[in-house]
C-alpha cells in the first residue's frame, strides 16, 4: 500500500477513535454525573463539582486533539510532499504509540482504546 493510503487509514481511525471516545464517555460516564446541565457537576462523594467539570472538559479536549491529528493525517494524504510531513508523522507515531501503551498498561488491556491508538501509530509509521 502507498504511503498516502496508510495516511488515510491512520486519519480515519484517529477520527473514529476521537468520536467514539467522546460519545462513549458521555454515555458511560458523564450521563450519570449530570443534573439537567450540559457540563456534569455531580461526582460526590469522591469528586467535587470543580473536579468533575475539569474532568469533563479534559475528556473532550483529548477528542478534539484526536480530530486535529486525524485532519493532519488526511491532509498529508492529499499533499504528501510537505516540508513538515516527517516531523508531524514522527510526533503522531510517538504520541499515539505512547498513548496506546499507557492505556494498555493503566487498564491491563481491558479498555479497547489502546487498539485504536496502536492502529493509528502503526498506520502512520507505514507512511514513512
Amino acid at each position: 500500500m502507498e504511503s498516502e493510503s496508510w495516511l488515510v487509514v491512520a486519519g480515519l481511525v484517529a477520527g473514529i477513535v476521537a468520536v467514539v471516545h467522546s460519545v462513549l464517555g458521555e454515555v458511560l460516564i458523564f450521563r450519570r454525573m449530570r443534573k439537567n446541565t450540559l457540563v456534569p457537576t455531580q461526582g460526590q462523594p469522591v469528586l467535587r463539582e470543580r473536579h468533575v467539570r475539569i474532568l469533563w472538559a479534559t475528556w473532550h479536549i483529548v477528542s478534539v486533539f484526536g480530530l486535529a491529528i486525524a485532519g493532519g493525517l488526511l491532509f498529508m494524504a492529499g499533499y504528501p510532499d510537505t516540508d513538515v510531513q516527517s516531523i508531524f508523522l514522527s510526533a503522531t507515531v510517538i504520541s499515539m504509540g505512547l498513548s496506546s501503551a499507557l492505556v494498555l498498561f493503566a487498564t491491563k488491556g481491558m479498555h479497547p482504546g489502546w487498539i485504536g491508538l496502536l492502529i493509528v501509530a502503526l498506520s502512520a509509521s507505514m507512511a514513512f
